[in-house]
């Protein structure tokens, strides 16, 4: 598994000031793609345990609010592993903290059943599609695309959108 790049302080993909981790590889390669250069799951750098203990430590400043994790695409079967164990250890260390995730699979048809949701607060979950671009919408590029309370969706066993 490989990912693209880590961003410090990141204030655009997610609420608050964040951590951001874009992994490397995506399969839908959608029309005008914000993020093309992560679409070859071949580019980028290797993504290990030096890696998480990075993010980790990059997290650790009080300033920031949670991790987001995006792509390429996190929960392609190529990467669903290390996301998994990214966002367990994040969630291990800071409990108090969230994580936001972006997905171009479905929550209720693709993930459901993935260990990954456990450590996943919010999901932003469908792929861009550009002729239903919307670029008033906060956390997302098109308007099929929800963003999903996922510990309350879990819970109560059907989608729950934030507000």
């Amino acid at each position: 598994m490989r990912y693209n790049k880590i961003r410090k302080m990141d204030i655009s993909d997610g609420p608050g000031v964040r951590v951001s981790i874009f992994m490397q590889g995506c399969a839908f390669n959608c029309k005008q793609c914000f993020n093309p250069e992560t679409h070859d799951f071949e580019g980028g750098k290797e993504f290990n345990d030096k890696t998480i203990d990075r993010v980790l430590e990059l997290c650790q400043n009080e300033n920031i609010q949670g991790l987001s994790i995006l792509g390429g695409e996190p929960m392609h079967p190529k990467n669903i592993e290390g996301t998994t164990k990214l966002a367990k250890a994040f969630k291990d260390k800071f409990p108090n903290k969230n994580v936001w995730t972006w997905t171009g699979f479905s929550f209720d048809k693709d993930l459901k059943d993935k260990e990954v949701l456990k450590y996943i607060d919010v999901l932003v979950d469908g792929q861009y599609v550009d002729e239903m671009r919307n670029p008033t919408l906060k956390y997302s590029g098109s308007s099929n695309q929800r963003v999903i309370d996922v510990q309350e969706s879990l819970k109560k066993n059907q989608i729950i959108l934030m507000n």
